[in-house]
């Protein structure tokens, strides 16, 4: 199985390079994963041969371009189960989170209706919706989670009763890697008149989506969390909905027609995408999700990734005073957040780093839940299919050499 990981990385070019002279071991996944060959390839290609803007123009360099940027929308709806009319391109999971909480409240929310999100979100699925209280008049409920990272079930129903007209929830949370009950949580949700917005970030990269299966009503993700690059990210949202919704912004390429008494907007998806988009990334997208649905369907290379953090929650449940709260929870997948008695994570990462381990520290962009725990952060290290067992005991080397350091 680890010769099947070790084959996989091989695709990442990024992975073979050395920091301060030793070998990179790069745990800061859950903030950007690296780039494989293939997407490298189709950047260098929109670069060099279709650098063009699309939609617009008839010559051969836009109808190129313009080709490559739909195959890479249609990559994204196969993936996810949508048709591709319900995909719009956005910066980035962030971006598609304040199109809907600007723009979908603006025809759901009356004053004194409810917004629920949960304990464990990312700022970015938090901030948008205290910003949309603020101008609707509206409340803003938190369902707390356990100890372990599970969500509340028995809270969140009694909270549903409470005039809620949208609930917020990431499929999988940041910090503690736990996978949320989506199926439940949507069908409690609807039967209580609330449509269901999914922060999917880290879930796209760690379970298989079917928004159709599941019955959100809207689901964001970004392309640089599954080995796309930055800059581009996926709403996807009913069609119904997204019909009834204004436009997030205005400019070229989401009109139908315009003049100086009234204009008439494009249809979906255009309507959401005014101006120029990240052409290259979002072209990127195809050989992203086609690498991420290989290995998504490679059962040897699931099962090597599946040994790998086995063994990662092991050595770390050897480390004296080491605490991870969802270490044991079964639905926690390829993140392992964690706090050390009397030693700053930071202080850590740093000596880490010179060894060659990257991982990620601070509060995360959800400093509520760090709160929950601990006042002074987290250290983070997450996963993909392409970490081995060898970069495990490599970092649990370092963890042990910085402790050492400053205990």
């Amino acid at each position: 199985m680890e010769n099947t990981a070790a084959n996989f990385r091989k695709h990442f070019p990024a992975l073979s390079q050395q920091v301060y002279g030793k070998p990179l071991v790069y745990f800061d996944n859950a903030a950007t994963s690296q780039r494989p060959d293939c997407v490298i390839e189709m950047q260098q290609k929109m670069t060099g041969q279709a650098c063009a803007n699309v939609h617009r123009a008839v010559h051969r360099l836009a109808l190129d371009a313009t080709e490559l940027y739909q195959q890479g929308r249609e990559a994204a709806a196969a993936f996810i189960g949508a048709p591709a009319d319900e995909i719009i391109f956005t910066s980035g999971t962030t971006a598609a989170i304040n199109l809907v909480a600007s723009c979908y409240t603006r025809i759901c929310l009356n004053k004194g209706d409810r917004i629920l999100i949960t304990e464990a979100e990312h700022h970015s699925n938090l901030v948008p919706w205290q910003m949309a209280c603020a101008i609707h008049g509206t409340k803003l409920l938190v369902t707390p989670v356990k100890e372990d990272g599970s969500i509340d079930m028995e809270t969140y129903r009694k909270q549903l009763d409470n005039g809620v007209k949208l609930v917020a929830v990431a499929h999988m949370t940041n910090v503690l890697g736990v996978e949320n009950p989506l199926k439940e949580i949507i069908t409690a949700a609807h039967e209580a008149g609330a449509v269901v917005l999914v922060d999917g970030a880290q879930g796209i990269v760690h379970s298989r989506v079917d928004v159709k299966d599941l019955d959100c009503d809207f689901y964001a993700f970004s392309g640089h969390k599954i080995y796309a690059p930055t800059g581009i990210g996926v709403l996807y949202g009913k069609r119904e909905l997204l019909e009834q919704m204004p436009p997030y912004m205005g400019g070229g390429d989401m009109v139908d027609r315009v003049s100086f008494e009234k204009t008439t907007y494009g249809p979906l998806p255009l309507k959401f995408e005014a101006g120029t988009q990240n052409i290259s990334a979002a072209a990127c997208l195809a050989p992203a999700l086609k690498l991420a649905r290989e290995a998504q369907e490679d059962a040897e290379l699931q099962a090597a990734m599946n040994a790998t953090d086995k063994l990662m929650a092991e050595q770390l449940g050897t480390i004296e005073g080491l605490h991870c709260p969802s270490l044991a929870n079964p639905l926690r997948k390829g993140i392992f957040s964690f706090w050390i008695d009397g030693v700053h994570p930071t202080d850590a990462a740093e000596i880490m780093d010179k060894l060659g381990v990257a991982v990620r520290t601070g509060y995360m962009c959800a400093e509520p839940i760090i709160r929950k725990y601990t006042d002074n952060g987290m250290m983070r290290a997450s996963l993909m299919p392409y970490n081995t067992q060898e970069e495990v005991q490599i970092f649990m080397e370092a963890l042990r050499r910085a402790l050492k350091m400053l205990r």
